[in-house]
């Protein structure tokens, strides 16, 4: 599998065009962390609202933004997502204030919004039915080495070369991207599919892509445990540094160290998966969520009793809960690629992709609320028991999840017509 995947030219071409573009996104969000929170001293509410500004609009319009990947080229949505993305991360450094820094984020995130069902559908097509799991093993091992690297580059960058410097390189890696999706093969779609999206409305699309995931055992409870599962994981993710001040030896780099083994965790996660095709993805879900709610509360119970080494142990939990949350997000991408024939790609990645984000949303906003109630060590404590709970729910539920429908049927046939390079 892997020599088969190593041979398609588009494929390796659009994993390069992903992680140069997914490299300059780390780099811009550090640099603009940077900019507001450091220069301009913004206040806590106004940081909210930076990632608020870029999550919203994939929250608000993953549905209407899949529909519209499914209805046009992805080749040309793509590169002009990431045109208008490169220009809008150009116009930060004429910013001197954090609306405007507001207004180019937020429009960033409609044309990220857009780049992202474009991209998965993209893959379908060019990935042959029985590649998807190890091409999407793949593009979770590039998302995490970017997470892994791009935080850290971005720090040297920022105090070599300064703040806006590295805006300029963020838009290079967008151009950069785009020259490498113009060689990509247009869609080469049937007559059959074009009739039918003449004939359907877009607003009928969008309820076809809802309809198709009701229809599928695995979609709708792997996106219930999916959504739910970050919901709950977002209460205490977004408070971890607020966690490790608890700590009487606590290093200032010791959160980079918690997030740099974390993206270590999935990396190995996606390794690992890469080489094995055959794999039941909702158990692995289960015990993905499982290893999350475990490495939470021993983290939990470690700082209440003030451990001494942090250094260590703190960043070989944040590999397990890495790893453990590359067995959750990984198989259930990758079986939703298998699943969904390549001409509703977009519609139905558009709405996981809803769900995903409104997630992200609610649940930092959740977890500070909760924090400030009962206080940082209990809400991760809590954080861990729901977890662990909605492994048990979920391992309840796997028998409703019919195995023919985890193991997932190939595409329609005639529907994935451009042929690997």
């Amino acid at each position: 599998m892997g020599e088969r995947l190593s041979q398609n030219k588009n494929f390796i071409t659009l994993m390069t065009a992903q992680a140069i573009s997914s490299l300059g996104d780390w780099l811009s969000i550090v640099a603009i962390i940077t900019l507001v929170g450091l220069k301009w001293e913004a206040t806590p509410i106004q940081m909210s609202l930076i990632i608020l500004s870029l999550a919203l609009p994939m929250a608000l319009l993953g549905p209407v933004s899949g529909a519209v990947a499914d209805r046009m080229d992805r080749k040309t949505l793509m590169i002009t997502s990431d045109v208008v993305r490169g220009i809008l991360i150009l116009l930060l450094t004429l910013a001197d204030n954090v609306w405007m820094v507001y207004i180019c984020l937020f429009t960033i995130g409609i044309f990220s919004s857009v780049f992202v069902p474009a991209k998965n559908g993209k893959l379908k097509e060019l990935v042959k039915d029985e590649h998807i799991k190890g091409a999407m093993s793949i593009t979770s091992m590039i998302d995490s080495s970017t997470k892994v690297a791009g935080p850290l580059l971005s720090g040297i960058l920022v105090t070599a070369i300064g703040t806006y410097n590295v805006f300029y390189i963020d838009s290079a890696t967008f151009f950069l991207s785009v020259v490498l999706i113009f060689f990509l093969p247009k869609t080469m779609n049937d007559i059959n599919q074009d009739e039918t999206k003449r004939d359907s409305s877009f607003k009928e699309e969008m309820k076809e892509g809802m309809a198709f995931i009701r229809q599928s055992s695995y979609l709708l409870y792997g996106m219930f445990l999916l959504g739910v599962s970050l919901l709950i994981l977002q209460l205490s993710d977004s408070q971890i540094i607020v966690l490790l001040r608890q700590l009487s030896d606590v290093s200032p780099d010791l959160f980079g160290y918690a997030v740099t083994g974390s993206g270590l965790g999935m990396l190995f996660t996606g390794i690992y998966l890469s080489k094995k095709t055959d794999y039941n993805a909702f158990l692995f879900m289960c015990f993905g969520v499982l290893g999350i709610g475990m490495a939470f509360g021993i983290m939990a119970v470690l700082i209440y009793f003030d451990l001494a080494h942090s250094i260590i142990w703190v960043p070989a939990l944040g590999f397990i809960a890495g790893l453990a949350a590359g067995l959750v997000f990984i198989p259930f991408q990758a079986a939703a690629q298998e699943k969904t024939p390549v001409h509703m790609t977009g519609r139905v990645f558009g709405v996981i992709n809803s769900t995903t984000t409104t997630a992200t949303i609610i649940g930092p906003l959740a977890g500070g609320a909760l924090a400030t109630w009962i206080g940082i060590i209990p809400s991760f404590l809590i954080t861990s028991s729901l977890l662990i709970m909605l492994f048990f729910i979920s391992i309840l539920l796997k028998n409703k999840v019919g195995q023919g429908d985890i193991h997932v049927a190939e595409s329609k046939p005639g529907t994935q017509t451009t042929a690997p390079g």
